[in-house]
């Protein structure tokens, strides 16, 4: 410590008091740039040339945040063609997802004696507390889209070729890790929507042979879903997912930087891989270059975030508390694993085949292997799918990346494309439009009910302004007159439904009886307190005059939007 002062007033003695302050201020911006002065930075912002040696090659030799990425890009990768940013673009994500997460995590906590309630205060009483949990599950979903849409980027431009093999497995990992990391929060704010979605994901673990059952427990912490599924699921969100991302994202950035950013195809020879010969003349360097570019793109990414959280979107769900003894109608896994529940709905082990035959089929399966059609699509070809993109490099023989040589491949992708996108209009409870495969509904007189008043969600009767509403009893008709112009617009849709179930089957084939009639009916249960109901007079298959009813409460404050 001596020493360090008679350093120190040494230096004042030969430089002046000022010079030694701006030297040892100097020297500590440097250590904490990594190498980088402070006229090195101003020299960066300004976009002066870099001198020789060039000191901006050092923040990736010698510092923590910047030794993954390269010093320089080839020209070729720095367009948004080929790359897009979307491998930039899944990090950037995969960090707001961390930063916006932690926020929340100081609110909550994973009890179901807690957990609704901890939701309730973060939309109500935590400053900032809804955008932040719209912004997570907005930003959740968008992860989602944009490393999927980095893996399709990925195969069509052929980058998952040598040297690169084990890059696009690294990659693969990373779309399981995001895919996970969305549905495990999915079970956190405890209501009717996430519990009844996880609890139809993890009964198919209770399908795997042979460890279906403690699969099953070990996901769930008891046979059904209660404190130790919560718990489970949010050391799965919080702890485990995020901490293999870290690792896998260190990884496959490292392989990216150790064999570079492919180059567009048509650009290099068939079989070579030029992305590391980067020519002087072509390269661009990554202070300031790279770097600027960057930081607007994220930029441009969180603004568009904000803005949307604020306008468009409507925000993150949250439905009535998780109910073990109540299941919502139409109830579905998340929207990107529609594809996953549409492959549930596959009837026969070969749905090819002609029914009576399909039929022995399964039957055979049954008796022999044990396997039913739900375990088969659900449990072993679902899963296959996804393995199936880990050995793409490793099954490909054509060593050209033109997309003119790649025929086979490109069309066996855009196959690929096109089932997971058939098989996720399946998922949804509508089904598939025309052909309606996987159409899941009850009579039509019910599935009104659930179109203008759902189980779970707002729907148009809710979405309604209270004050729209005019008590008494009102005919369903063509051309209703309550006085109130959005309660009759209200009104002839609900008549128009009845009428389009009344003339076209559903696709089981079942229609609304001819004869078929309704009443909506409001009454003032309080001040400030409306029951609606909708009451369907029908003939049922059986030829019995049945009434179907569904009703809601509406309060002058509810505050729904559709």
């Amino acid at each position: 410590m001596a020493i360090v002062g008679e350093k120190l007033v040494k230096q004042i003695r030969t430089t002046g008091l000022r010079a030694t302050i701006a030297q040892r201020l100097d020297d500590g911006f440097t250590r904490f740039t990594a190498g980088l002065s402070w006229n090195d930075v101003r020299g960066i912002l300004r976009g002066d040339p870099p001198p020789k040696p060039n000191p901006r090659v050092k923040p990736h030799t010698e510092g923590f945040w910047f030794h993954i990425r390269p010093s320089f890009y080839h020209e070729a990768v720095t367009t948004l063609y080929p790359t897009f940013r979307l491998g930039f673009l899944s990090a950037v994500f995969f960090m707001f997802e961390i930063i916006t997460g932690i926020f929340l995590m100081i609110f909550y906590t994973p009890s179901p004696t807690y957990a609704y309630q901890n939701m309730i205060d973060i939309l109500t009483n935590v400053p900032f507390g809804k955008f932040m949990r719209d912004l997570h599950r907005l930003g959740a979903e968008a992860m989602v889209i944009v490393v999927t849409l980095h893996m399709v980027r990925t195969f069509v431009t052929g980058s998952y070729k040598k040297p690169r093999q084990f890059t696009w497995f690294t990659g693969v990992v990373l779309l399981v890790i995001t895919l996970f990391l969305s549905f495990s929060g999915y079970l956190l704010p405890w209501d009717q929507l996430a519990f009844w979605a996880v609890t139809i994901g993890t009964s198919m673990a209770d399908a795997v042979p042979l460890i279906g059952p403690e699969l099953n427990l070990l996901l769930r912490g008891a046979p059904d879903i209660g404190a130790g599924g919560l718990l489970r699921f949010y050391l799965l969100h919080v702890v485990l997912l995020p901490l293999l991302g870290v690792i896998f994202v260190a990884v496959h950035y490292y392989k990216v930087v150790r064999y570079g950013i492919s180059l567009p195809p048509e650009m290099e020879p068939v079989g070579e891989d030029n992305a590391r010969k980067v020519p002087p003349e072509k390269r661009v360097p990554f202070l300031p270059d790279i770097l600027t570019n960057e930081l607007m793109y994220m930029g441009v990414a969180f603004a568009i975030m904000a803005l949307s959280v604020v306008t468009w979107y409507k925000g993150a769900p949250l439905e009535h508390h998780a109910d073990p003894l109540v299941t919502p109608n139409h109830t579905v896994a998340p929207w990107y694993f529609y594809w996953l529940q549409g492959l549930l709905k596959v009837p026969h082990m070969i749905p090819f085949l002609p029914t009576p035959i399909a039929v022995e089929v399964d039957k055979f399966f049954a008796n022999v292997l044990g396997l039913t059609p739900k375990v088969f699509w659900g449990v072993i070809v679902g899963p296959l799918m996804i393995g199936i993109l880990f050995i793409i490099p490793y099954i490909d023989p054509n060593p050209s990346r033109r997309y003119g040589d790649r025929k086979v491949m490109l069309t066996l992708g855009a196959l690929f494309a096109a089932a997971i996108i058939y098989l996720s209009f399946a998922g949804v409870p509508t089904g598939v439009p025309i052909t309606g495969f996987g159409y899941v509904g009850g009579d039509p007189a019910s599935e009104v009910g659930q179109e203008f008043i759902p189980d779970e969600g707002v729907g148009p009767v809710r979405a309604l302004p209270y004050e729209d509403y005019v008590v008494g009893t009102w005919t369903v008709s063509a051309q209703p007159s309550t006085g109130n112009t959005n309660f009759d617009r209200l009104i002839r849709a609900i008549h128009d439904s009845m009428e389009r179930r009344k003339a076209h089957p559903d696709p089981l084939g079942k229609k609304l009886s001819a004869d078929a009639s309704a009443v909506v009916e409001v009454k003032q249960v309080q001040e400030n307190l409306r029951y609606i109901a909708i009451k369907i007079n029908y003939t049922d298959e059986t030829g019995r005059a049945t009434q179907f009813l569904k009703s809601t409460y509406l309060h002058a404050l509810s505050g729904y939007t559709q």
